[in-house]
């Protein structure tokens, strides 16, 4: 159960910080908006002048682009920033002991949704507090601005009304794939394959397949047709997640809620239903015919593999298109949103938010609020695209607007992952977008799931038994 609003957070962590210490071992110049600049020269943006603020992040693109330019956001304020970007892993252990230590000194939190907000949701501050306040400045262009499905996945956790973090970043799943192969070999495959192979949203996955076994065997440019990030670890459920969500799975009843808004009680797992048991048949199936090394690859190792040409098509994270761009495949990938299954197309949504450490004196969670306003800002998050350092992609709908974000949309381009704008468009729609279960025992359920289907692809067990297995697990996580 949710923890009674009657108990503080500080004694709430001083009492469980034992338990949430060991939650997880898993593994841009520019102001902001006008509106909210305009008295920058006046006492609301250099308030906290002098003070010292310290930014947790994972390893991303858009924080590597605001720590190597940090100088418009001291210049604005007269307020330091230091800057610690950790493995997920690590970030999620630093987090827990210092919430929980009594004496914090972590301001800014790059809140996971998963393994950051859920569990700690208790030691984030309500940032609706800051927002209202008329001495500080408010959100540019207002909540709205933010892209609907980022704001409740990355921004809540079990109240739809309070809003523990402001979404920063969006990386999301799609199928990246070698647009002069299918151009060489289009009409050929058409004829053998008796449908037109070029990628759109027609494709189901089980064409995916005929199209990735087609390339093993006729194709000279690649030793295979396709390749998934199925290492033993938390690139194996996103993987898997896409699948089991296009044939109609879901890891609990209300998913989409539980995936949006989270939950305390997600009640039973339903991965022992049929359509759960058929999408791990079926991905049992893709992988018998991917690239053998996909089995040791997660997410990086797969880009590295496409990148050296190695693969005509994989699924894979769309901010990898900066790198595709920048290698020796410029200018030779196409990218679009991930089949469909028998149900729906389902495109797994990586997002996070940047919260306040709630355990922190007033003034200096005000002061984390004017970094949160600024780093979220459109002007900001449009310097993230042009940095050469290679930005994340905008969680703002206003920044999608621009001209010059229009423009970079189609080659030659100085955005390269603008690029993959109108198929990650596609896959944020409500009803395409891919999200994992929002609960706190979500740590422990993602090993669940993906050691349950390592052992599945390594022929251990069947696909029903793997998919009743990580039933059993999921139960247990959540004591049903």
């Amino acid at each position: 159960m949710r923890i009674s609003r009657g108990l503080s957070r500080r004694d709430f962590l001083k009492m469980s910080g034992a338990g949430l210490a060991g939650a997880s071992l898993l593994g841009l110049a520019g102001c902001g908006e006008e509106s909210s600049q305009g008295s920058s020269s006046g006492g609301m943006w250099k308030q906290y002048k002098g003070m010292t603020l310290n930014f947790i992040s994972e390893n991303t693109a858009p924080t590597s682009a605001i720590a190597a330019n940090l100088k418009p956001f001291k210049d604005l304020t007269g307020i330091d920033v230091k800057i610690s970007q950790l493995e997920l892993g690590s970030l999620v252990q630093k987090v827990s002991l210092d919430v929980s230590s009594g004496d914090p000194t972590i301001h800014v939190i790059y809140a996971d949704p998963y393994q950051v907000m859920a569990p700690f949701a208790a030691a984030l501050a309500d940032l609706n507090d800051f927002n209202e306040d008329d001495s500080l400045p408010s959100v540019p262009k207002g909540l709205g601005d933010f892209i609907p499905t980022q704001l409740a996945a990355a921004g809540r956790f079990d109240d739809p009304d309070t809003l523990y973090a402001l979404p920063y970043d969006a990386p999301t799943m799609i199928w990246m794939y070698r647009q002069d192969l299918f151009d060489k070999y289009g009409d050929q495959m058409s004829q053998d394959l008796g449908f037109d192979p070029t990628p759109s949203e027609k494709i189901t996955w089980a064409q995916y397949y005929d199209i990735a076994k087609w390339f093993n065997d006729n194709a000279d440019e690649v030793e295979y047709g396709t390749g998934q990030q199925a290492k033993q670890y938390d690139s194996l459920m996103c993987d898997f997640s896409n699948v089991l969500w296009a044939y109609g799975g879901d890891y609990f009843d209300n998913g989409v809620q539980v995936g949006k808004t989270g939950t305390d009680e997600p009640g039973p797992a339903k991965l022992d239903e049929a359509k759960a048991v058929e999408a791990a048949e079926f991905y049992k199936k893709l992988n018998e015919i991917s690239h053998p090394g996909s089995t040791s690859w997660d997410w990086t190792a797969l880009d590295e593999a496409f990148r050296a040409g190695e693969l005509a098509m994989v699924p894979n994270w769309h901010e990898f298109a900066a790198g595709v761009e920048d290698s020796k495949l410029g200018g030779k990938v196409g990218y679009e949103r991930l089949p469909t299954g028998p149900a729906r197309s389902a495109s797994m949504w990586g997002g996070t938010g940047l919260g306040i450490n709630g355990e922190l004196e007033d003034d200096e969670q005000r002061a984390a609020w004017l970094f949160l306003v600024w780093a979220t800002s459109p002007e900001t998050q449009l310097s993230g695209l042009k940095s050469n350092v290679g930005g994340g992609t905008p969680t703002r709908q206003s920044v999608y607007e621009l001209p010059e974000v229009k423009k970079a949309q189609h080659r030659p381009s100085d955005m390269p992952n603008i690029l993959t704008y109108p198929a990650v468009s596609k896959a944020w729609e409500p009803e395409n977008i891919g999200l994992r279960p929002k609960i706190e025992e979500w740590n422990e359920c993602d090993t669940v799931i993906f050691t349950e289907c390592s052992k599945m692809l390594a022929g251990d067990q069947s696909p029903e038994q793997a998919m009743k297995a990580a039933k059993e697990g999921f139960d247990q996580a959540n004591g049903v």
